[in-house]
């Protein structure tokens, strides 16, 4: 480098100069619920009451922010029935089935790969 040059290198992301479009996808899946929601959805229709009571932990605020978020994004679909109670219904739309194919082999993955992963765990925290 000349004594001469100020300029900054350019840091190529992973699609290089382009923005391909990586770090929305990883923003939304990076949270805590939206992996749960998007596999449970993958088995099919299902209620807001339903999605609750399948994914342990989630509160109704965050299902609520997560759907949004999911709708907004094209992966969800949501339909709101006219009924005393009002019933809603979320289901994968085209898109969310392409993504959720691709979460659900990562938790399959996950759930085969669960003992080797605590064992190398172990083996390091005990150097």
């Amino acid at each position: 480098m000349s004594v001469g040059h100020t300029g900054v290198t350019p840091q190529l992301g992973p699609c290089g100069d382009d923005d391909c479009g990586i770090r929305d996808v990883l923003d939304r899946l990076g949270d805590k619920w939206t992996v749960l929601v998007l596999v449970e959805l993958a088995k099919g229709v299902r209620r807001f009451r339903e999605l609750q009571r399948a994914i342990p932990g989630i509160s109704q605020r965050m299902l609520t922010v997560t759907t949004r978020r999911l709708c907004r994004d094209g992966l969800v679909e949501r339909t709101a029935y006219a009924t005393i109670p009002p019933q809603v219904e979320y289901r994968l739309t085209d898109l969310g089935r392409s993504l959720a194919a691709q979460v659900v082999s990562l938790a399959d993955w996950s759930r085969s790969h669960r003992t080797a992963i605590a064992e190398a765990r172990e083996r390091w925290d005990a150097l």
